[in-house]
């Protein structure tokens, strides 16, 4: 993945479809990282969802991590990301209808967690 915006990753993971914001797709983080290094992140879901992706701005590549919904299965997943500066997250969920749902947040970064 060399592509460095939210923008291009989304539109190159998924197309052109349209995003729905909704509220049956959950993204806790915290509002302030004092560390980018490791950032907690947890994404819930009780949709039928394929893939479900975190996107941002603050490092080289936007495509942070993407995750195939294994059939059956509810997300539920917490891990760690890394980000050397602020940025905007978000989230896109891709249904088994094929509709994108999408969610996210501004992350504020104290110190850098990529060499910065």
């Amino acid at each position: 993945w060399e592509v460095e915006k939210t923008v291009d990753g989304i539109k190159a993971l998924y197309g052109n479809g349209g995003l729905k914001k909704s509220d049956k797709l959950s993204f806790k983080a915290p509002k302030l990282a004092e560390n980018g290094g490791s950032i907690p992140i947890t994404l819930t879901s009780d949709l039928e969802i394929e893939t479900i992706a975190l996107f941002q701005d603050a490092n080289p590549r936007a495509a942070t991590v993407v995750f195939s919904v294994p059939e059956g299965q509810k997300v539920d997943y917490s891990f760690r990301i890394k980000m050397r500066q602020t940025a905007l997250v978000t989230i896109v969920a891709k249904a088994k209808d094929g509709t994108l749902y999408t969610t996210g947040k501004e992350i504020d970064v104290s110190i850098g967690g990529c060499g910065g």
